[in-house]
């Protein structure tokens, strides 16, 4: 399988025996809980439910990711615009934001020091961003907020990034075209066929909406074919001293 750090193959190194004000959701009756309202949300819930919540980057994005979901497992959130950065802003203001209240809600574990990880409401939560520079921002940001706020599901290892293509390639003779995510592998690839002078096409993608429900299910949400990458706590770690050394001129 594409994907890789599997919660389900490690120990959940991140769960916390906290006591607090969280709330069960997912031993509720429906009715009880307030489902955040742009929440699509599937069937199944539970840490060992195989349940999935996809963060989405825009609504056009969303909609084509509700199109190819699995229904069962697999619940999307949409996000618009970038989201606030939870490292430097105080925990009323995190709270008040729309993005975070919501994913907080959908999540079901409660926050910071009353983050519960055998509460959540899904196996993994997916960032699911256009693979541009605003994207790995809005990733970058994301993943912040879950290191300030969520950090026992860093720990868990239930947080991941769907590594979108940036574009496709056709090579005549090849059924499929190959899905490229990132330049030096264009760059590779492209090397190759013209030492072999394969006659190809290209297409680039301009963010998630231009990919397509197919080509978005098979490279992003189809367990079988899709490539995640799983975040850790010291990736966000590493992001900030990347802004520090930037802000520095190193």
């Amino acid at each position: 399988s594409p994907e890789r750090g599997n919660p389900d193959e490690s120990p959940r190194s991140g769960e916390r025996s906290y006591t607090g004000l969280n709330v069960l959701y997912r031993d509720l009756p429906l009715r009880s809980w307030n489902s955040p309202i742009k929440l699509e949300d599937c069937e199944h819930h539970g840490i060992d439910s195989e349940a999935e919540l996809f963060l989405v980057e825009g609504d056009s994005a969303a909609k084509s990711a509700r199109q190819v979901r699995d229904p069962q497992k697999q619940a999307i959130l949409p996000m618009q615009g970038k989201p606030l950065n939870a490292l430097k802003s105080s925990r009323i203001n995190v709270l008040k934001n729309p993005l975070y209240s919501a994913l907080v809600d959908s999540i079901g574990t409660g926050w910071e020091s009353e983050c519960i990880v055998s509460q959540s409401r899904y196996s993994k939560i997916v960032f699911l961003f256009d693979p541009d520079a605003d994207g790995i921002h809005c990733g970058m940001l994301a993943l912040w907020f879950f290191y300030r706020w969520l950090r026992p599901l860093l720990d868990a290892e239930m947080v991941f990034i769907a590594q979108a293509p940036i574009l496709e390639i056709q090579v005549d003779g090849e059924g499929s075209p190959r899905y490229i995510h990132d330049e030096e592998e264009h760059t590779r690839i492209l090397r190759e066929l013209d030492e072999q002078k394969w006659p190809h096409s290209k297409k680039r993608y301009r963010g998630l909406a231009s990919i397509g429900a197919d080509t978005l299910a098979r490279c992003c949400m189809q367990p079988e074919t899709r490539n995640l990458r799983l975040l850790r706590a010291r990736d966000a770690e590493i992001a900030i001293e990347l802004i520090q050394n930037m802000r520095l001129g190193k």
